[in-house]
């Protein structure tokens, strides 16, 4: 593990140190899993605990590395872990060894009870969609008895990095429709540096289904921002989703939270809190030519609070 440079403020919201892209499990019989990026962008790692304060330090297995060559030999990104039907399944994006940009989405799936058993992972099957191009970043959720595959991408024609798209799911490991777009990045603070939607991560509370997404590049100015659709409206249904017109979590120099972005959510121990998991940097700028090669984006986690209108409150006084 690299270290991280020294700072002054504490870092309250600090959850795992060098994991980015954080993806954290409601509790299954009674352990949280964890995973994300590592900065090697080599692996899928899993890790679990009784408790959300437990997996800072909880040991960690390694569930697939990238081959040595050849397809899926580059950049390895953003794993999540699901459970789905009594399976365990991990989606990921990655590239290949002589283009490591090249980036396609897999999956990998477990019969196993602990996802932390690496004998239980097959081989990596590929997730297609009708767009050849960059793709990554997926995520999948259950609504009224339909499962969605949620995800970024670029498509021809429209000149920006990448935009979130939606599907219905056939199967875990399979699309069951046509993909709609349902954000592309348009408002300033979508497009410093790059113009990006990724990284969704959904929650459906108060009659509502939340999208959160990052926006912008890797460094300081990525940011979170927030899609909202009415539960009972058509989710494959562009019309049905509202973008906020500002970022829900941004840089916050007085907790030394920098470029805050891709996250996740899950429940407290109490069952009933709403959690965010995501990363951020403790500095501001990057070290290195290239914030994507900077090891220092940590797993945070902050709790949410609500507004009288049903909608989630991100940015809080304390974590």
């Amino acid at each position: 593990m690299t270290d991280a440079p020294p700072h002054g403020a504490p870092t309250p919201e600090l959850l795992v140190e060098q994991r980015a892209d954080p993806f954290t499990t409601p509790p299954v019989e009674g352990t949280y899993y964890f995973t994300g990026s590592v900065p090697e962008y080599d692996r899928v790692v899993v890790r679990g605990a009784p408790t959300i304060a437990g997996l800072r330090t909880a040991p960690e297995s390694v569930v697939w590395r990238r081959p040595a060559s050849g397809r899926m030999g580059g950049h390895v990104w953003a794993p999540e872990l699901h459970r789905i039907d009594g399976r365990w399944y991990v989606y990921f994006a990655a590239g290949d060894s002589d283009d490591v940009f090249a980036i396609r989405m897999y999956v990998i799936e477990s019969s196993l009870a602990d996802p932390r058993d690496p004998a239980g992972w097959g081989e990596p099957q590929e997730l297609t969609t009708p767009f050849g191009s960059f793709k990554l970043d997926a995520t999948t959720f259950e609504h009224r008895g339909q499962r969605y595959y949620l995800w970024a991408q670029r498509e021809a024609g429209i000149d920006v990095n990448s935009s979130l798209y939606i599907a219905p799911m056939a199967s875990p490991t399979s699309l069951g429709g046509e993909p709609v777009r349902i954000a592309t990045p348009t408002l300033p603070w979508e497009v410093r540096g790059f113009a990006v939607n990724e990284g969704p991560a959904v929650l459906v509370r108060n009659g509502r289904v939340f999208v959160t997404f990052s926006a912008s590049a890797t460094d300081d100015r990525y940011c979170v921002g927030l899609l909202t659709a009415d539960e009972d409206a058509d989710l494959l249904d562009a019309a049905s989703w509202r973008k906020h017109p500002e970022p829900v979590l941004a840089t916050r120099a007085e907790v030394n939270r920098y470029g805050p972005g891709h996250g996740s959510f899950t429940v407290a121990e109490d069952g009933v809190s709403d959690l965010f998991v995501f990363h951020a940097r403790d500095y501001p700028g990057f070290h290195g030519e290239d914030p994507l090669y900077d090891p220092n984006r940590h797993a945070r986690v902050q709790r949410l609070s609500w507004n009288a209108d049903g909608t989630p409150v991100f940015e809080v006084p304390a974590p």
